[in-house]
């Protein structure tokens, strides 16, 4: 766990500058791993935090990175900077790292979910039938009728006649009729 002591220094190491103290780590000098870690724990912290935004997360950063350097204390190059500022820089690209493990390695785009239903089937049976209310709607008062007596309550032509006393014939010449401007509709 991450611990602030609040102090920037290990007392005997506050006049030590940043190789002197890398030197002694190599030597496996605790005292002087102790004093690099006060001096810049904050440091790595907050930039791991920042990216990370999960104190956990950025806890665990934090113990990779002072591990990393009591293994292997030499990992840093002093001409090519500062220990703070490569050591901010390590928190931050340990902590992209991270959140680069956390993520799905599929894009949300490219995953396949299971659908019982074949949707493209569906969205063209949905517009043919948005298209048929449409055609059946411009019909005639007595075809529409006629029409939706047959087929959504299930009449046969026979009962159409009876229920609406209109003659045989003309019910199935309606139906005929209303069949036939559905059809031309659907071929435009």
């Amino acid at each position: 766990m991450y611990r602030d002591t609040g102090a920037p220094n290990v007392p005997g190491w506050t006049s030590k500058d940043d190789a002197s103290l890398l030197i002694a780590i190599q030597s496996g000098d605790e005292q002087a791993m102790a004093a690099l870690y006060d001096r810049y724990s904050r440091i790595v912290y907050s930039v791991a935090l920042r990216v990370l935004r999960d104190p956990t997360s950025a806890e665990d950063v934090l113990q990779e990175i002072f591990m990393q350097i009591w293994r292997k204390p030499d990992s840093f190059i002093a001409t090519r900077g500062s220990l703070g500022g490569w050591l901010a820089v390590v928190a931050r690209n340990r902590s992209i790292d991270a959140l680069r493990r956390k993520r799905p390695s599929e894009q949300v785009d490219d995953l396949a979910l299971a659908s019982p239903y074949n949707l493209a089937d569906e969205a063209e049976r949905n517009s043919m039938m948005d298209k048929a209310r449409a055609v059946i709607q411009m019909l005639p008062v007595e075809q529409r009728k006629t029409l939706e007596m047959a087929f959504f309550d299930g009449l046969t032509h026979t009962e159409i006649a009876e229920m609406t006393g209109d003659p045989l014939g003309t019910v199935k010449t309606r139906v005929r009729s209303a069949l036939t401007t559905l059809r031309k509709a659907f071929r435009a």
